[in-house]
């Protein structure tokens, strides 16, 4: 691996204690925050089962894909298109909260006062009655995967896993899956400079990632402002350390930033499985990291950042109508130029 590289970890051999392993985690952790894994446990027949399933859900025509457009209009609940001011697609999303409704958040033992959240329900296809079961057992793999991954980068950074305050089930979690279309708009040869998604850093603790296509449109920015591509490893699963884990270590791990550029006229097919530790929990700078100076972040529940996500979002993103829709509990589905 050169310094420009993604790292990319064998699990097992990081798991069982391999110098190399542990030493390349460490170092892509505290410099780009972007690691590549292999050997992860996640079974392959899995990822495709319900990546091959959900891909041919957006491959749906486009009047019954309206139909799994939430019904209260929220952004992180069912499918959507994100068109750009004049129309074009850039983004098709279909995504999936944890849980369908509120009674079964709290039969999983979430405190009643944070279940509203799910009282937005989620949208499953009546195309594929299986895909719910699979999207669950998918989402299971890979939020277990990211809690092995944090206890090697607590084993890197040389404290007890147990320092970082993960607590006991039901974790916060959200799972959102991206297909992103052909770009063929630009300038010749320019099209490879259209960000379809733009660089930000994930407000999870761990990110886990899979992408399906043909092009490197993922790209991972290193410290000094450049960025590399995240290449495409069969079999691989990417890992982003979000902004909460940058937080607890402080700033120890670097945050991920990532983007994701147009390949022309090919297509690409992401997913992404966005790990929390439970929404009670008070996200600070944990001892093991903090010096003499003071911390560099100040503490937060976890909550407060959770709860006002749709506003924020909407404040930020939200078209007039896509705003109106959210206030009046209806789907919106955004216009699309032919």
């Amino acid at each position: 691996m050169t310094d420009r590289e993604i790292a990319l970890i064998d699990v097992a051999a990081a798991e069982a204690g391999d110098a190399v392993e542990l030493a390349r985690l460490r170092a892509a952790g505290t410099e780009l925050g972007i690691i590549q894994v292999v050997n992860h446990g996640v079974p392959q027949e899995l990822v495709d089962d319900f990546h091959t399933r959900v891909a041919a859900v957006l491959a749906l025509p486009r009047a019954e894909k309206v139909e799994l457009a939430s019904p209260t209009g929220h952004p992180y609940r069912g499918w959507r298109q994100w068109p750009d001011d004049f129309g074009r697609l850039e983004l098709e999303r279909y995504s999936i909260s944890r849980y369908d409704s509120p009674a079964e958040a709290e039969a999983a033992g979430l405190p009643a006062e944070y279940s509203g959240e799910y009282a937005h329900p989620n949208v499953w296809p009546a195309q594929d009655p299986g895909l719910r079961e699979v999207a669950r057992a998918y989402h299971d793999a890979a939020a277990g995967l990211a809690q092995r991954v944090l206890g090697l980068y607590a084993r890197v950074l040389d404290v007890a896993p147990e320092v970082f305050p993960v607590g006991a089930a039901p974790h916060h979690t959200s799972f959102t899956v991206n297909n992103y279309p052909t770009w063929t708009y630009g300038e010749a040869g320019d099209e490879d400079q259209k960000l379809l998604l733009l660089e930000h850093a994930d407000g999870s603790a761990l990110t886990v990632l899979h992408q399906r296509g043909d092009y490197e449109g993922l790209q991972g920015q290193w410290a000094d402002g450049s960025w590399t591509p995240v290449p495409i490893v069969p079999g691989a699963l990417q890992v982003f350390t979000g902004s909460l884990l940058t937080r607890w270590t402080n700033g120890k791990l670097r945050a991920g930033r990532h983007r994701v550029v147009a390949g022309g006229t090919v297509t690409r097919l992401s997913s992404g499985v966005f790990w929390h530790p439970r929404v009670d929990t008070i996200i600070e700078p944990l001892a093991p990291f903090v010096g003499a100076d003071e911390p560099e972040y100040d503490p937060v529940l976890l909550w407060d950042t959770v709860r006002n996500r749709v506003e924020d979002y909407l404040a930020v993103f939200g078209r007039p109508e896509q705003v109106a829709a959210w206030r009046d509990g209806r789907p919106y589905v955004a216009a699309i130029a032919e």
